[in-house]
């Protein structure tokens, strides 16, 4: 079975472990969701992750993050430019997520960055999800 949008299937994955308040979870690899991973760890959503390689594709292991109470850091998870329709804005469009307190993750010509920094460089580019 082939996933026609392999972002989409990471971010529900991620979205259903957390529900279900599980350590950590496993995701096909792949270099665009490892970037991906790596805006969200440093905006302080997930605790890590890492690469494990099986000789074939690898594996994302994702450790979650959780507040003192059990409850998901990551309250909501949106992939905004799908397959079908591709978002794209220019750097004066770039959407503040919830007022400020979420964020953006966009693909643009310096490579994948949240909407603060493709802001700050006035660059834009393609919307990939929302993450607050």
């Amino acid at each position: 079975m082939s996933i026609t949008d392999p972002i989409s299937d990471m971010l529900t994955v991620i979205r259903n472990a957390q529900r279900v308040k599980k350590d950590k979870v496993d995701l096909p690899a792949s270099k665009m969701k490892e970037d991906v991973l790596k805006i969200v760890k440093d905006c302080g959503y997930i605790l890590n992750y890492r690469r494990i390689e099986d000789g074939l594709q690898g594996i994302l292991r994702v450790y979650l993050r959780y507040l003192k109470s059990k409850k998901g850091v990551i309250t909501g998870l949106k992939r905004i430019s799908k397959p079908g329709r591709r978002i794209y804005v220019s750097c004066d469009k770039i959407p503040y997520v919830y007022g400020g307190t979420g964020m953006a993750v966009l693909s643009t010509s310096k490579g994948l960055l949240t909407n603060k920094e493709a802001r700050s460089l006035g660059i834009g580019g393609e919307v990939l999800c929302y993450i607050w």
